[in-house]
């Protein structure tokens, strides 16, 4: 087994003697011979057997340690001790400096101490590897030298080299190093092999391959690239969509357009203002203008929007002819004020809600400390269902440094005064809130005990993410949630990208404090999705602008539509 590791095959040797600066244009064949040096290492039972040996050597070394020539008044030595020792030792050390130049970017740096440390024999980890590789590969060809991408491949071979057994990350800065030789082939390789080799993909490790692929024009490839990722379970986001609805409006294939433009809708909703260029670019260009139905079957077209739930019909195409495309706005009502196309509610099923509450109970009571959370739920069984849900402390401090028990029950009050049971919204605090600093003061504490005999008033309990309650506590309630906050931040991304932001649109109310007063910002009646209508029309929503201080920019692309039948 060790003699088998320790042969280099007569192929990786050639690969070794291959000159500098030609590492770039042989890239391709350089990581194939990586590729196949690595695979006899990667195999079941070379693994197997390495956690064996690793095995006995541990087995060995607990015999050792109990032997009786092991002194009895030995030192124990501190974890403490142990951290600091391998702080302290040259790889530790090394490992600090390298960190400090990705931190700062410091790729010339961090070649100087990789060499210094190569000619002080000094052995490196895979975290060292995949540090110098991440700079390189970040850098790539963009200095003026190429000084990135020549040594990030000199890097990778000496890595192979020393038998170190790579990750995703390496894999993932080779495919970039790839992608800056402008060899998407090879980047798409990589991410092939990896998944030969019981290495999962993450969505960066395609990333050098799929837009890649696009860069160059080369639709059906970058095709290929999407249904790898597919097929791995791996979903793409907007970027990725948008180069593959970039590389299809270029390649005039109108069918891969229509495909992206939905799978924007489920994934996006609303797109960045680059997206938005690239959608624009499509309906003003000749093939969109050529690509259509010019009859089509009405009934058909309305079972598909029904099926869908509304705002989509998925038929393909529908019209013939040039497109007017311009940016435009909605009113309060939906409607278009280019167009005249009123947008629709799109529907969510009860039965998304109700997993949608599981899943959320689930990462609550992860997350939290169990009895804690346990302990609302049944709070929250005895006092509710309720009208609305309140994140005290985002309203409390909406254009305000300091905590305000009065614009808080302001809020209380309107509220209570559009709920149809008359009934007091529920306000969710931190125990910090109800106990210290404003909530001493003698009419904030009057008011505190009034919310809390009417079953109005949770705190959280300390060393609690008050966030996971009051959501919890408006998905359970069916109701409304007031909050400003974006809820865009880790937490809410372990909620997913599909169902939250619809169930956010339709319940989260937001608030504006000006000279005038409190105002409150209704969910809007209509759904901020890209939207398909009956007869062909579209609605693409930006993220430009925000429907309380400036209307949201739309696209509005419509043709003059032809027979029905």
């Amino acid at each position: 087994m060790v003699g088998a590791l320790a042969r280099t095959p007569p192929l990786f040797s050639s690969f070794i003697k291959i000159p500098l600066p030609l590492i770039s244009r042989n890239s391709r064949c350089i990581f194939r011979t990586i590729i196949h040096f690595l695979k006899p290492k990667l195999t079941p039972t070379s693994m197997d057997n390495f956690s064996m040996d690793k095995r006995l050597h541990l087995c060995t070394l607990a015999l050792s340690n109990d032997s009786p020539s092991r002194s009895a008044s030995a030192p124990l030595v501190s974890n403490k001790s142990k951290k600091k020792a391998r702080r302290e030792s040259p790889e530790g050390v090394l490992r600090h400096k390298l960190d400090m130049c990705s931190r700062h970017g410091h790729l010339v740096e961090a070649l100087r101490i990789y060499d210094e440390a190569r000619s002080r024999g000094l052995p490196l980890s895979l975290h060292h590897y995949n540090v110098l590789l991440y700079l390189c590969s970040s850098n790539g060809g963009a200095d003026d030298d190429g000084v990135g991408l020549k040594r990030g491949f000199e890097i990778f071979r000496q890595m192979v080299d020393d038998k170190v057994v790579p990750n995703e990350a390496t894999f993932t800065s080779a495919a970039r190093l790839a992608a800056a030789a402008e060899d998407p082939e090879m980047a798409f390789h990589l991410v092939k092999q990896m998944k030969g080799l019981g290495i999962p993909p993450k969505l960066r490790s395609y990333g050098p391959a799929l837009f890649g692929f696009c860069k160059k024009g080369e639709a059906d490839r970058a095709y290929e690239v999407d249904a790898h990722m597919v097929e791995s379970k791996v979903i793409a986001e907007e970027p990725e969509i948008s180069a593959l609805l970039k590389v299809s409006s270029d390649s005039s294939k109108g069918d891969k357009v229509y495909e992206m433009l939905h799978r924007l809708r489920i994934s996006v909703r609303q797109v960045s203002e680059s997206t938005s260029g690239v959608v624009e670019e499509w309906f003003m260009s000749e093939e969109a203008a050529n690509v259509g139905m010019e009859s089509w079957d009405v009934e058909k077209v309305r079972e598909g929007v029904v099926r869908g739930g509304g705002g989509w019909h998925g038929q393909g195409w529908l019209g013939s002819g040039n497109w007017r495309v311009v940016r435009t706005q909605m009113d309060e009502a939906g409607t278009c004020s280019c167009c005249g196309q009123k947008l629709v509610s799109i529907d969510i099923d009860p039965k998304e809600t109700e997993n949608f509450a599981t899943s959320l109970n689930k990462l609550a009571s992860q997350r939290e400390v169990k009895a804690d959370f346990f302990q609302f739920k049944e709070w929250l069984q005895k006092h509710g269902p309720f009208d609305a849900v309140i994140d005290g402390a985002n309203v409390g401090l909406i254009n305000l440094h300091n905590f305000s028990f009065s614009q808080l029950n302001t809020l209380v009050n309107r509220l209570r005064q559009m709920s149809p049971s008359k009934r007091l919204p529920l306000v969710i605090l931190h125990t910090n809130r109800v106990t210290g600093g404003p909530a001493q003061n003698s009419n904030n504490k009057k008011l505190l005990e009034s919310w809390k005999k009417a079953g109005a008033l949770y705190a959280t309990p300390a060393g609690s993410n008050d966030d996971w309650y009051w959501l919890y506590a408006a998905v359970n309630s069916k109701c409304l949630l007031v909050t400003n906050d974006e809820m865009r931040d880790h937490l809410f991304q372990l909620l997913g990208t599909n169902f939250f932001p619809r169930w956010k649109e339709k319940h989260q109310v937001r608030m504006s404090v000006s000279r005038q007063g409190l105002a409150l910002h209704m969910p809007p009646p209509y759904s901020i999705v890209i939207q398909e209508s009956e007869d062909g029309r579209w609605h693409v929503p930006t993220t430009t602008g925000d429907d309380i201080e400036t209307p949201r920019q739309w696209l509005c692309a419509t043709r003059a539509t032809t027979n029905t039948k």
